[in-house]
């Protein structure tokens, strides 16, 4: 079980805390939907099944924080996540993509994850197996040399006329072991040296020929399905040895592909497959963004009205519960969490189906952002705007220091600039910190100066005609 699934609510709103600003009945409802997951876990099966998530809706405009706490939510957690967009789908019988796609695309995210934390689990075997191949390359055994000789028969030897082995043969290979038996131990002696050069780090520079896998050749023949294409490469992959070519690389970066590749050879990918399943219909997440957008007002529809509506229907069943075929094995989507997220600026919550509504009994309402946010966005999360912005500088050199009463006006233009044009929530501070800086960051290399310090007066200067509704277009990036 993923550990955030364990945190208490409070626990997860905290760690939400850290990057989004405000917004906090958006962040205790998600906090509650991911807890009651948890609960569900710990119930018996049958009382388990009866269960189903409760799905919630996100309104607010654009840049208040809903895509962020999904992204954040995305890197908080283990569980299978995706995130998709609602205007990108068509009804059945359209070109474009099908709803289904989306919980495919989830299906994809679960492998991932539950591939990752297998090798995770197999990476400290497979770095002893690495470094053998390592000491392997670096003093190689004589078992090669005697190949080469012809100590080593084919698998048709006998078939083709091969025979068995002259006494003469024997007779070499029984005087030729007894010579070996000295080289073997100078070998052994040479390689545990080698050995612990390489724990020593002694080697990590030196050069050596490793056998790496071949990528498959070939694209993926599309059968007009997403569900049902096949990679070309892949057809005859488990009948066929796979082919092997020889690299050379430094010990250091010789060490990482091995890792991975014997870390690939170690896992099932069956029973990855199989976790990947059962993690994506127990623990999903799919994060449907502009949901607005397909919605249209009540009474008569027509045109563009019903192929929203037809959009619509066709999600329907897969947030009450269906079966969705994917090239791994059907999947149930009983359990899956669906978060609905938009504007909601035209259309209201309730132009959309009734059916459809239903399915999503929590609804969240975000708040504008006021000037007291901005300030607070642009200040404290450990991604803060101004901290971003500063690191970047401080890689030519150059220590740029904000004042308090520049980050107040910075926001107080982000705050007067959405009032009096469209509102675009905190996205405002990125075009306004970018014209900010456009003239340091352009003159940074003929720039003596170590150290810039931006203040009230500075913001003002920048920005001195303010902000209106006839030149909006010069913060527009």
């Amino acid at each position: 079980m993923n550990t955030l699934y364990k945190m208490t609510p409070k626990e997860i709103v905290k760690e939400l805390d850290k990057y989004i600003i405000g917004q906090d009945s958006a962040k205790k409802s998600v906090a509650v939907a991911l807890r009651n997951r948890y609960r569900r876990s710990l119930l018996p099966e049958e009382m388990r099944e009866e269960i189903t998530p409760k799905n919630i809706l996100m309104m607010g405009p654009t840049g208040v924080g809903k895509t962020e706490i999904a992204r954040r939510l995305a890197k908080l957690m283990d569980a299978p996540f995706v995130k998709v967009e609602a205007t990108k789908f068509t009804e059945v019988g359209y070109v474009g993509r099908d709803v289904d796609s989306m919980v495919r695309d989830l299906v994809e995210a679960s492998i991932r994850i539950t591939k990752q934390m297998r090798l995770q689990e197999k990476y400290s075997i497979a770095e002893e197996i690495a470094n053998e191949k390592i000491i392997e390359a670096i003093i190689p055994s004589k078992k090669k040399s005697t190949q080469s000789s012809g100590g080593v028969r084919g698998p048709f030897d006998f078939i083709l006329g091969g025979g068995f082995q002259s006494n003469q043969h024997q007779q070499q290979k029984s005087e030729s072991s007894t010579n070996e038996e000295p080289e073997k131990v100078d070998v052994e002696l040479a390689r545990e040296q080698v050995r612990q050069q390489l724990k020593d780090g002694l080697l990590e520079e030196q050069y050596i020929e490793i056998e790496v896998n071949e990528s498959p050749k070939g694209g993926s023949l599309d059968l007009g399905n997403e569900s049902m294409s096949i990679n070309i490469g892949n057809i005859f992959g488990d009948m066929m040895p796979q082919k092997k070519k020889k690299k050379k690389v430094r010990v250091k970066d010789a060490r990482k592909i091995l890792i991975e590749q014997e870390a690939q050879n170690l896992i099932d990918m069956d029973q990855v497959t199989a976790e990947a399943l059962e993690n994506a219909e127990q623990n999903g997440i799919i994060f449907i963004d502009e949901i607005d957008k397909i919605a249209s007002g009540g009474g008569y529809r027509s045109g563009v009205d019903v192929s929203r509506e037809g959009v619509q229907r066709d999600i329907l069943p897969i947030v009450e519960g269906s079966v969705v075929n994917t090239k791994y094995g059907p999947v149930k989507t009983d359990h899956i969490l669906f978060i609905g997220a938009g504007a909601f600026h035209i259309a209201k919550p309730t132009d959309l189906i009734p059916e459809l509504q239903g399915r999503f009994p929590i609804r969240v309402e975000l708040e504008n952002l006021t000037k007291e946010a901005f300030v607070q966005i642009l200040t404290v999360p450990e991604n803060a705007l101004i901290k971003q912005h500063k690191m970047l500088l401080e890689t030519e050199g150059i220590n740029v220091t904000f004042t308090d009463d520049a980050v107040e006006e910075i926001a107080t233009m982000a705050y007067l600039a959405n009032e009096q044009t469209e509102n675009i929530g905190a996205r405002r501070l990125h075009t306004i910190m970018e014209k900010l800086l456009e003239d340091i960051s352009f003159n940074i290399p003929d720039m003596d100066e170590e150290e810039i310090i931006i203040d009230k007066e500075y913001v003002k200067e920048k920005f001195a005609d303010r902000i209106h509704a006839d030149d909006i277009d010069r913060y527009i990036l």
